[in-house]
């Protein structure tokens, strides 16, 4: 066995043993047809163990994804007729494959990278969503074979975000393993559904979900894949927010409401007592509207496309005073920004007994006082 043929023994072990997180070959023998590298990763598939390869051109990139014994002849050949350095990382090392000009091959192992661990943490993150999952290929995220189509990767890292977020949140603010959601807004279903199989399949949860949806295109498109999932527990409705009306929501989700949309959404979780509330805000008219006119001593705001960011914030800030003055513990962080707006804030709410709801309702005061507002909606609603 020469030396080429001991390494991909190695990257096989790798693979046995779950220590494999990333092969790359690069450094091309031929510049001719413009491949510059291939990166390697396991994939699980259907519930098998799949190689995919990304092959990185100038111009463009290919992926194909091999059996892992296939996999393993395909690496030894690229080794022997097209590339001269190879790296594979592990979890506990790193291996380097070196062919130099005369065909000599240097095999060097080392401590694992702090690249590596991380890579290997996001590759467990992905499975938060197997591509595998059916309903990735009935919402049109993977192909029939469990392959992730191109154009869908950024929805899909935000599925697998999502899902992250929702975890850490429910474990920590939701003490119940039975679960009643509602989706306000909830389109056409991607991180629904997404929860939805997440909590029932890997968490465990006995949960049903439901959710709202003004576009009945969308909830019979929906309803259709709910059921050829077997999604019993998953459900969508053709109504609007402010008419929902159900006194027992476990957990409400907002994601992207138009217009008022999200401060109803907002009154609707704290009129139900929800234990969590999930919302990235959307439409902040309501306040702009208000100022208009009114003279504001902030310097930042004698420019229009400021004072339109500012008061975005502004309007985000009341509504997570107004939730902590309701017993609610706020949060406001980043998240993964939807493909078609550059909003990407999200606001949590966890029902708590020790917020200070008094010096909540001095701040919204304070605030409102500061910018001339004489309400945020939200406040007329609860």
């Amino acid at each position: 066995m020469n030396s080429i043929q001991n390494f991909v023994e190695k990257v096989s072990e790798t693979i046995d043993s779950s220590q494999f997180t990333k092969l790359t070959l690069s450094k091309p023998r031929y510049k001719s047809n413009g491949l510059q590298n291939i990166f390697i990763r396991v994939i699980d598939l259907k519930g098998d163990q799949r190689l995919t390869f990304n092959y990185r051109h100038l111009t463009k990139d290919l992926t194909k994804n091999f059996e892992v014994n296939e996999g393993l002849k395909e690496i030894e050949s690229l080794l022997d007729d097209k590339f001269k350095h190879a790296t594979l990382l592990t979890r506990q090392a790193t291996w380097q494959l070196m062919i130099n000009k005369k065909g000599k091959v240097t095999v060097i192992e080392s401590e694992a990278s702090a690249s590596s661990k991380a890579s290997s943490h996001n590759r467990e993150k992905l499975k938060r969503a197997p591509l595998n999952t059916p309903y990735l290929f009935e919402l049109g995220i993977t192909t029939s074979n469990g392959d992730l189509i191109p154009k869908m990767a950024d929805k899909y890292r935000q599925i697998n975000k999502y899902l992250e977020i929702m975890e850490h949140q429910i474990e920590t603010n939701v003490k119940k393993k039975k679960l009643k959601l509602v989706d306000m807004g909830s389109g056409k279903g991607y991180l629904t559904f997404a929860l939805y199989d997440f909590l029932q399949r890997e968490k465990g949860y006995d949960v049903s979900i439901t959710g709202i949806e003004l576009r009945q295109e969308l909830v019979d498109f929906c309803n259709e894949k709910a059921k050829k999932c077997d999604f019993k527990k998953l459900q969508f409705i053709n109504q609007r927010i402010e008419e929902f009306d159900d006194g027992h929501i476990d957990i409400l989700i907002a994601l992207h409401a138009c217009d008022t949309a999200t401060d109803d959404a907002l009154a609707k979780a704290i009129l139900a007592k929800s234990d969590l509330i999930v919302c990235a805000p959307c439409c902040h008219k309501q306040v702009r509207q208000q100022v208009k006119g009114k003279t504001q001593e902030n310097p930042l705001l004698q420019y229009g496309i400021f004072q339109e960011r500012h008061f975005e914030m502004v309007t985000d800030t009341l509504r997570a005073l107004i939730l902590e003055q309701h017993g609610y513990e706020s949060k406001v962080f980043e998240f993964v920004s939807n493909e078609h707006t550059r909003k990407n804030i999200m606001l949590i709410g966890a029902k708590s007994e020790k917020v200070n709801t008094q010096l909540a309702a001095e701040k919204i005061n304070e605030l409102k006082k500061e910018y001339h507002i004489d309400f945020q909606y939200l406040e007329q609603l609860v």
